[in-house]
């Protein structure tokens, strides 16, 4: 190699930079940086000659290990070697603004900061540079150099986050205010602001340079309360910062509760108003909600009767309840609302019944019966079934509080009260706090008593939080069975009364039942199958902090730990019956979480990670009748609707994709499901409810952490779909249909020239000109008319046999003289076109695309005169 002369201007450092470049162009990373240490001890002043290196470097945008980064690495390990005085005033000044030039994010970053001293640099030279590269659009970069240098005290909060937020940028949002407890506030003040239904981010977006039109569907009030919510837990904001969102998260709450009383009926009404009242207190927004949305369900009558019993002022109400309540008498007794509920013989025929007297049933509450527990529940060999209750959340912060652990064994069954209001300070108290918490962590702790549960591990994570007291218990834990991994063993088995094409999980009206039958699920559905009755689980959303539980309560927190027992001695007696092996108890039980076991079903490689933990179930398989692959056509699934990214690639690729809007309840899902057959694509907690309700294999959870093409990927390889060039857009990807109306370039024409898009045969309108050029609609001859109709359009309006039109007004000026033919959806149509798009899907899905050398967009002449057909297209997007 060419030793480095003495002296070199700016044509060595272009010699230079071409043997780098050549250099790297062969990979050959080594000689690269022996060639950058050789030229550096001849430099004058490296610094500059870094950023001519640069500067002219077409590769220095590279991410990762690039050119750039080995060039800055050499030059930042040489001058720390031989320290240089760096100038000072404006040729410093110059240098650095040169710097800011080149880079200002990724790795580079950094490096060069330290090599031009950047951090000691004038504080008001680096906010100019930010707020240069503001106004110059680019958000993203404005806000990494101002973290990086701590600068966002001296900016303005709501201009930095504002295109951020815009362009979906929540994580940058939420490192750019992670140092600061006063930024943290006012960006949930300001994102409360923007849950005001007057709020039009279109609006907000105008006033910065360079950023795309705003989707609604993107930006909405779920998105943004889940990013305030988020940050008022992480940062433990004051949540009186987001009343707005608070309000309508509430609001939320209280549809779901009339949902479940009076339309799904699987509410008792003590448990509904219970809650209710809970979730308006004292707001008279809330409160005048609630009466809206019972006047809705029930009628006026109702809603009166309700609002005096709650005590609810007048000048909340509507008019009309307002005058209902007038008509009520004060001193009548309200009527039982609950009325209708099943007699108790005939639940007992229904459900599953607790087996041992009522007797037997200990509400825990002081030394004697905590004496009693310990001397039958800590006996060498015992089986003990174990449960937790706590008060629901409704979309609260935080994980729940524990309020009830029941331990049962054949004998009895033991409530353990763990509310704080019963666990006072005194002394005496205290006592028997720590007696109680010492019994808990012993039974856990103990080798030789064998502790039944159904999905522990989410118990134990809320038992952690409820107290210190039981702090690591889910990694200590010895000797526990779950039998939520049995239960989806027996699934697999398919032995088990209810199949994947039974009724759907939505409320049948023609029930008399005022508490309707549900499809069963979780425990209820484990109960049924082995026991042969499901649990009565109308009292699992109660208030479980109220005191004193009520009889219902009582009966159902017993049988719910009980149960556990019988399933437990039900399945070791004749597990061939259920699609066991006879050692499967061993399958199931480890000595600790934290042990590296395949059986045991809840380890995770980051445990650290609760809640990832608890929302990341194992994998499943998924096994197809047969083990031929499946072709898109023969694939349909439906997508939740944090997945709407997902279903588009999918469709993309030829996938029957259903997705849910964002105001569809995840449920929803599952009765498409079963309706339809399809598979369901979710993520998150609803995996395990929603897998519950269909088919064994039908319920695919899908990492959200990941980018819809990768999403789309596996989805593909776990279903063993192939796709083929011919299935690239072969579905619209606006509504999913999968028949297309071919009209050839000429017919096109006429088509618009016949309807107002078109001056003459040569030139055709934009949609922006559509006003200023329009001509009055003709009435086509008799000859056009006929092979209008022909394509099943009409020939006055353009009407589909579905009833859209046709989307003349989509097609831009000047397209009609380069696109031979045109692909129009029969269903919404929408018109689309070949069109470089297709080159670069098959280039992002290359690993699961197969090629059978049919291209996509040549079409024959048979097909153009059927008018409709299944040919892919690109798209107009």
């Amino acid at each position: 190699m060419e030793q480095p002369s003495e002296s070199r201007g700016e044509h060595d450092l272009s010699r230079d930079l071409i043997v780098l470049q050549d250099l790297w162009a062969r990979r050959d990373v080594k000689k690269v940086r022996e060639h950058v240490r050789d030229l550096l001890p001849a430099l004058e002043d490296p610094r500059t000659a870094l950023l001519d290196l640069l500067e002219v470097s077409s590769t220095w945008r590279g991410k990762g290990n690039s050119l750039a980064s080995i060039i800055t690495t050499e030059f930042h390990q040489w001058l720390n070697d031989h320290p240089a005085p760096l100038q000072s005033g404006t040729r410093l000044k110059k240098l650095q603004a040169r710097m800011f030039n080149l880079v200002s994010e990724g790795q580079l970053l950094d490096q060069l900061c330290s090599i031009y001293q950047i951090q000691e640099a004038d504080r008001a030279f680096l906010l100019g540079h930010v707020t240069h590269l503001q106004r110059m659009g680019k958000y993203k970069e404005a806000a990494i150099l101002s973290i990086r240098l701590n600068l966002q005290p001296d900016l303005d909060m709501e201009e930095m986050c504002t295109p951020l937020l815009l362009l979906e940028r929540f994580n940058l949002v939420e490192l750019y205010v992670a140092e600061y407890p006063e930024l943290q506030s006012r960006l949930v003040q300001m994102l409360d602001s923007w849950s005001d239904s007057t709020f039009n981010p279109r609006k907000v977006s105008r006033q910065y340079k360079g950023l795309p039109s705003v989707k609604p569907d993107k930006l909405n009030l779920k998105t943004l309360s889940k990013l305030a919510f988020r940050l008022l837990e992480k940062h433990k904001l004051d949540p009186a910062l987001c009343t707005n969102l608070i309000n309508q998260r509430h609001l939320g709450t209280l549809k779901y509760l009339m949902y479940k009383r009076f339309v799904e009926k699987s509410m008792t009404y003590e448990n509904w108003t219970d809650h209710v009242q809970n979730t308006v207190r004292e707001n008279r927004w809330l409160q005048g909600q609630a009466i809206d949305l019972i006047v809705r369900y029930c009628g006026v009558e109702t809603a009166s009767r309700w609002a005096l019993k709650s005590g609810i002022p007048v000048e909340v109400l509507p008019a009309d309840v307002a005058d209902a309540l007038n008509d009520l008498c004060i001193q009548e007794k309200l009527p039982d609302t609950d009325k209708s509920r099943d007699d108790l013989q005939s639940r007992k025929e229904r459900y599953y019944q607790l087996p041992i007297p009522r007797d037997a049933v200990y509400f825990v509450q002081s030394s004697a019966d905590l004496t009693l527990c310990r001397d039958l529940v800590l006996q060498d060999g015992q089986v003990v079934g174990v449960d937790m209750e706590w008060r629901p959340l409704f979309g609260g912060l935080g994980r729940p509080n524990v309020s009830l652990v029941q331990v049962a064994v054949k004998e009895a069954v033991f409530l353990l009260d763990l509310l704080p209001e019963n666990l006072t300070d005194t002394e005496e108290m205290k006592d028997k706090k720590g007696q109680l918490a010492g019994f808990i962590r012993d039974l856990f702790l103990s080798p030789t008593v064998t502790k039944l549960g159904y999905d522990m591990l989410g118990d134990l994570q809320s038992l952690d939080s409820t107290d210190n007291a039981f702090q690591g218990l889910e990694k200590e834990r010895r000797q526990v069975v779950d039998l939520f991994a049995i239960h989806k063993q027996l699934l697999r088995t398919h032995r088990r009364s209810r199949e994947p094409s039974g009724p759907v999980d939505v409320f049948d009206g023609s029930s008399g039942d005022s508490i309707s039958k549900q499809a069963e699920k979780g425990l209820s559905l484990l109960v049924k199958d082995v026991l042969g009755k499901p649990l009565d689980k109308t009292e699992q959303i109660s208030n479980w902090d109220k005191r004193p539980l009520r009889e219902d309560q009582i009966l159902y927190a017993a049988a719910d730990a009980y149960c556990l027992l019988g399933v437990y001695e039900a399945l070791s007696l004749h597990p061939e019956q259920f699609g066991l092996n006879a050692n499967f108890k061993e399958s199931f039980k480890g000595p600790s979480v934290s042990q590296k076991s395949p059986e045991n079903p809840h380890y995770r490689e980051s445990a650290s990670v609760k809640k990832q933990i608890l929302e990341r179930p194992p994998e499943e398989t998924y096994s197809p009748s047969s083990e031929r692959p499946l072709s898109p056509r023969e694939f349909s699934v439906i997508c939740d609707n944090m997945l709407q990214g997902l279903g588009r690639y999918l469709r993309c690729l030829g996938v029957d994709v259903l997705m849910l809007d964002n105001d569809d309840d995840h449920r929803r899902a599952a009765e498409i499901a079963r309706q339809d057959g399809r598979v369901i694509l979710t993520c998150g907690f609803p995996y395990q409810t929603l897998r519950s309700q269909v088919g064994e294999g039908r319920c695919f959870r899908v990492n959200c952490s990941e980018k819809a093409q990768e999403q789309a990927i596996k989805v593909l390889k776990h279903f063993n779909i192939r796709v083929t060039l011919k299935d690239v857009f072969s579905r619209c990807q606006v509504c999913n249909c999968n028949k297309y109306l071919h009209i050839s370039q000429e017919r096109m024409k006429e088509l618009m020239k016949l309807h107002g898009y078109l001056k003459d045969a040569n030139e055709a309108k934009g949609p922006a000109d559509s006003d200023r050029f329009c001509l009055p609609r003709g009435s086509p001859d008799n000859r056009n008319a006929e092979w209008i109709k022909e394509l099943g359009l009409s020939a006055d309006s353009l009407a589909l046999p579905s009833g859209a039109s046709l989307q003349l007004e989509s097609l831009p000026a000047g397209l009609l003289d380069k696109v031979e033919l045109f692909f129009c959806c029969s269903r919404c149509g929408k018109v689309f076109w070949e069109g470089s798009h297709f080159g670069r899907v098959v280039s992002q899905f290359r690993e699961v695309l197969q090629d059978t050398g049919e291209y996509f967009y040549r079409s024959s002449g048979e097909e153009l005169s059927r008018g409709f057909s299944t040919r892919p297209m690109k798209p107009f997007l």
